[in-house]
C-alpha cells in the first residue's frame, strides 16, 4: 500500500511539473510576443518626440498648440503601452493602432520638415539675375554658339552697357575670338537688323524682349535663343529687422515671364500690401504698369513706364514706388504666371468677386462671386480688353484675386494645405523675407486666428503717348500719375501703418 501511495504521489508530482512547465512556456511566449508590441509602442514614442521637435523648430505653430498636441500624443502612447500588459488579445489592437499612429507621425514630420525647407528656399533672396542672350533667326542653321562664331553680332549702345560688356567677354571666351560687332543705338534697331539679315546674331538682355515686341509685331515668333549667360548681381539688403508685431509694406511684383523667378523682367503687376498685424488691417494698392515716372538711379530725370523698372531689378521697382507714395517698402515677393495657378489650386480654388460679367481665356465670369481654379484666376487677372478702363480694371481684378487668396490662406484651410501650398510654389516665388520671419507671421496668424479687414485702392492717371527711357524715341502708351490720387493713397497707407 505504501508503495502504491508513493507511486501515486510521484505520478502526481510529474504531472504537476509538466503542467507548470507548460504554463511557464505559455507565459514566456506571451511575454515574448508582448515584447515585440512594447518595442513597437516605444517606436511610437520616438516618432512623437521627433515630430514635436521638428514642428517646434519650424517656428510655424504656436507653443500652446504644440503643448496640447504633445500631451495628447503622450496619452495615446500611455494607452497603447498599457494594452501590452493586458492578458487577452487587446494587446494586438494596441500594436495595430501604434503602427498606424507612427505612420501618421512619420508622414506629418516629413511634410512639416519639407514645408520648413521650402520656406528657407523661397525666402532670403539676395540677388537678381540678368539673362543675357544671343538670338538668331528661327530658320538659322546654327545649332550652338560655336556655329555662329563668324557671324556679325549686333548690340545696342544706349542701355545696360555693363551687362552687355560682360556678355561680350563671355562670348569671346566661348568662341575663342573677339566677335565681329555692329553697334546700334537701341535694342529695337538690333532686333529689326536681325530680321532684315543685316546681322547674323543679336546680343541683348532678355528683359528687353518685351520692348522689342512693342516695336516689332510677332518678333518672338521669328527668332530663337542660341546661347544665354546669367549675370547675378547682389541686391542691397533692406532693413528687414521687422518683428511680427510691427506694421510693414511688402511689394508684390507679377513678372511677365514663366521662366526662372530670379530673372529680371518687366513687372506687369505692381501691388503694395500695407499690413498692420496689431489692428489686422491690410491695404492693397495697385499702381498701373504704364504709370509714367522716373526710375531712381537709372533714368535720371527722364520718365519711363513703371513696368520697365522691373527690367533693372526688383530693387528699382521698389525704389520707384517708394518715391511715388513717400513710404518705405521692407519686403518684396516676386511671382510669375505659374505661381498664381499653383497657389490657387493648392488652396482648392478661391472665391473672387467680379465687378463685371465678361469672357476671357475661354472662361465666362459673372458679376458677383465666382469660384475660380488656378487657370481661371489667371485668365481673370490678365484680361483688360473687356473693360472701358482697360488696365485700371485689370488692376482691380488682380486685387480681387489677391484678396481672395489672402482670405483663403488665413482661414483654417491653410492648416490642411500649407505644406502643399509652400511646396508647389517654391520654384515660382521669390522673397527677401527670411524663413524665420515667414514662420513667425504664420505662427502669429495661427495663434490669434483673427479675421483681417482688407481694403483695396488703385491709383489713377491720364493716358498719353510719350517716349520712354527704356524704349528710346519710340512713342508708347503711358499714364501720367494723378497727384491727388497718389496723395490720398499715401495718407491711407500711413493710417494703416499708424493703426488709426
Amino acid at each position: 500500500m505504501l508503495w502504491k501511495r508513493r507511486q501515486i504521489q510521484m505520478s502526481t508530482h510529474r504531472h504537476s511539473k509538466k503542467y507548470k512547465s507548460r504554463q511557464y512556456i505559455a507565459k514566456a511566449n506571451v511575454l515574448e510576443k508582448n515584447l515585440a508590441g512594447k518595442l513597437i509602442v516605444l517606436l511610437q514614442l520616438l516618432m512623437t518626440v521627433v515630430f514635436t521637435a521638428v514642428i517646434w523648430n519650424s517656428g510655424m505653430v504656436p507653443g500652446t498648440y504644440i503643448a496640447v498636441l504633445f500631451v495628447v500624443l503622450l496619452i495615446l502612447f500611455g494607452v497603447m503601452f498599457g494594452l501590452q500588459f493586458v492578458k487577452n488579445k487587446l494587446f494586438i489592437l494596441g500594436i495595430v493602432l501604434s503602427v498606424l499612429i507612427s505612420i501618421v507621425l512619420g508622414i506629418a514630420t516629413f511634410y512639416v520638415y519639407r514645408a520648413d525647407k521650402m520656406l528657407a528656399d523661397v525666402g532670403g533672396a539676395t540677388y537678381k539675375t540678368d539673362n543675357m542672350i544671343v538670338v538668331v533667326r528661327k530658320d538659322d542653321s546654327a545649332e550652338n554658339i560655336l556655329d555662329a562664331k563668324d557671324y556679325k553680332f549686333g548690340t545696342q549702345t544706349t542701355l545696360d552697357q555693363e551687362n552687355n560688356q560682360l556678355m561680350l567677354e563671355d562670348i569671346e571666351k566661348v568662341i575663342g575670338q573677339a566677335p565681329d560687332l555692329e553697334e546700334f543705338e537701341s535694342v529695337q534697331e538690333v532686333g529689326q537688323a536681325l530680321l532684315d539679315g543685316e546681322i547674323g546674331a543679336a546680343v541683348y538682355n532678355e528683359a528687353f524682349t518685351g520692348i522689342i515686341e512693342d516695336a516689332i509685331e510677332g518678333y518672338s515668333d521669328q527668332v530663337r535663343i542660341l546661347y544665354q549667360y546669367g549675370i547675378e548681381t547682389e541686391i542691397e539688403p533692406e532693413d528687414t529687422t521687422v518683428s511680427v508685431d510691427e506694421p510693414f509694406n511688402i511689394y508684390i511684383s507679377g513678372i511677365d515671364v514663366a521662366g526662372p523667378i530670379t530673372t529680371n523682367s518687366r513687372s506687369d503687376v505692381n501691388i503694395i500690401m500695407t499690413v498692420n498685424p496689431n489692428t489686422h488691417k491690410i491695404l492693397l494698392t495697385t499702381t498701373p504698369r504704364d504709370y509714367y515716372v522716373t526710375l531712381p538711379g537709372i533714368s535720371g530725370g527722364q520718365r519711363d513706364k513703371l513696368t520697365h523698372a522691373g527690367i533693372y531689378g526688383v530693387d528699382v521697382s521698389m525704389a520707384t514706388l517708394e518715391n511715388i507714395y513717400g513710404i518705405d517698402i521692407t519686403y518684396y515677393a516676386r511671382v510669375n504666371f505659374t505661381s498664381l495657378v499653383k497657389i490657387v489650386d493648392a488652396l482648392g480654388g478661391v472665391d473672387v468677386n467680379s465687378e463685371y460679367s465678361f469672357e476671357a481665356g475661354g472662361y465666362q465670369f459673372t458679376e458677383g462671386p465666382n469660384h475660380l481654379n488656378g487657370e481661371q484666376a489667371l485668365a481673370f487677372s490678365r484680361e483688360r480688353h473687356s473693360f472701358a478702363s482697360g488696365d485700371n480694371q485689370r488692376g482691380k481684378n488682380q486685387e480681387a484675386v489677391l484678396t481672395a487668396i489672402l482670405r483663403k490662406a488665413m482661414s483654417p484651410a491653410m492648416l490642411v494645405n500649407a505644406s502643399q501650398l509652400i511646396t508647389s510654389v517654391s520654384d515660382s516665388v521669390e522673397t527677401n523675407m527670411t524663413r524665420t520671419e515667414m514662420a513667425g507671421f504664420i505662427n502669429k496668424q495661427l495663434s490669434e486666428a483673427s479675421s483681417w479687414d482688407i481694403e483695396s485702392v488703385a491709383a489713377v492717371g491720364t493716358g498719353d503717348n510719350q517716349a520712354c527711357y527704356s524704349s528710346g524715341s519710340q512713342l508708347l502708351y503711358v499714364m501720367w500719375p494723378d497727384d491727388a490720387s497718389t496723395s490720398e493713397i499715401s495718407e491711407k497707407m500711413q493710417q494703416v501703418l499708424s493703426g488709426k
